[in-house]
């Protein structure tokens, strides 16, 4: 035995003999060290959700000096001003823009000189920016309250990259190491709320919802930003990719489709990213496709389908098509490819089952029909664009 292995015996050995002596005469050792191993526990839950706060808080500060940085570079980069005087702010009312925090007058009743408009933006960016983060849910509370400084956080940032065309951004969040981690910190906490919200998605959803999935997107698909947010999040994103799926296949309330329609469009508003589209398509092939062999199966042995099922596949099927149109439209039909195999497994056995399912179930082969015209007219465009010299 090792001297490691002696150690952590003898500790044993000891604590056992510790709790039998100290243990109160109406306690058997065993209820004493079961009480003992609660108290412990309790203790452990205690100091991990201070660890978890002082964390929030630590990443929110964190968010704050990167704005200061980052405005801060702007205002040294030297013009900042005819972009933030041309810029308008966004139009939705729960979305704070930069603009709307820094209390610039861009009217044309006041005029501001370029150096004053610097200065004033960079003050604005303080750390007084944004909301105090809630850390503790308070009574009362929305669901979404938690995550709304991340979001602000990066709207604002997005909104700062807007507003420059030069590299000072760029810059900026290389030249500090942390400040890449900061930014995919602030996704990842993101996108856990989001995990979190849609487990029990309640309808009507609220526009932060629909904010939050859009601001995700237009992050990663960033070309900065992509692959630092990816390096730490690309499991918890899959996750969340998988979780709006199952919603939408295994949601067997009455009045479902209300709920199934905005998270349909969330996976829609994820796959505008180029660089999440490819594994947003291969998942729900993969669901098409299994349902497929399903009904096959079922229609040889006469056996009955789950009509919830059968029903809530439409809804992949319009994921699928928009996804799908959005490829075709861009011009990326390399992205995809037929080496998918999920994609390679749909064509091969797609007019076989259109054949056999037809007369049984003649809406559903009529979208799967749809969907081998899209996926083949993609493949004779990546065709045609290989051959081009």
């Amino acid at each position: 035995m090792d001297n490691q292995g002696w150690y952590l015996r003898t500790s044993k050995l000891a604590l056992a003999l510790a709790i039998i002596h100290s243990k109160p005469a109406d306690k058997s050792s065993r209820e004493y060290a079961e009480h003992l191993a609660l108290v412990v526990s309790g203790q452990e839950t205690k100091w991990r959700s201070k660890v978890e706060a002082l964390e929030a808080e630590v990443l929110q500060l964190r968010q704050k000096l990167l704005l200061s940085t980052i405005c801060s570079g702007l205002l040294k980069s030297g013009d900042p001003s005819p972009q933030l005087q041309t810029q308008e702010p966004g139009s939705s009312e729960s979305t704070l823009t930069v603009l709307e925090d820094s209390g610039c007058d861009l009217s044309n009743e006041q005029t501001t000189e370029p150096s004053e408009t610097s200065q004033h933006f960079v003050e604005s960016c303080t750390p007084t920016l944004f909301l105090p983060l809630p850390i503790v849910k308070k009574h009362g509370a929305t669901p979404e309250s938690p995550l709304s400084s991340h979001m602000q956080f990066l709207q604002h940032l997005l909104e700062l990259k807007n507003w420059t065309k030069s590299e000072s951004l760029k810059t900026d969040l290389s030249h500090f190491e942390n400040n890449f981690s900061t930014v995919s910190d602030s996704v990842f906490q993101l996108l856990n709320g989001l995990i979190t919200f849609y487990r029990e998605p309640k309808f009507p959803f609220s526009n932060f919802c629909t904010e939050a999935v859009e601001t995700l997107a237009r992050l990663i698909s960033d070309c900065n930003l992509s692959n630092h947010i990816l390096k730490k999040c690309s499991k918890k994103l899959e996750e969340f990719e998988k979780m709006l799926l199952q919603i939408i296949l295994k949601n067997n309330y009455i009045n479902r489709f209300q709920v199934q329609h905005y998270v349909s469009q969330s996976l829609v508003t994820l796959g505008s990213c180029s660089l999440l589209r490819k594994s947003i398509i291969s998942q729900l092939l993969s669901e098409v496709n299994s349902f497929t062999d399903d009904l096959g199966t079922i229609n040889q042995v006469q056996a009955s389908y789950d009509v919830t099922r059968y029903e809530n596949i439409f809804s992949l099927f319009w994921v699928l098509e928009q996804l799908l149109q959005k490829e075709k439209e861009e011009g990326n039909t390399s992205s995809i490819g037929h080496d998918d195999l999920e994609i390679k497994k749909f064509l091969q056995k797609h007019d076989e089952a259109i054949f056999l399912l037809s007369d049984v179930f003649p809406l559903f082969t009529f979208y799967l029909w749809r969907l081998g015209i899209l996926l083949n007219s993609i493949e004779a465009d990546t065709v045609k664009n290989n051959s081009l010299p």
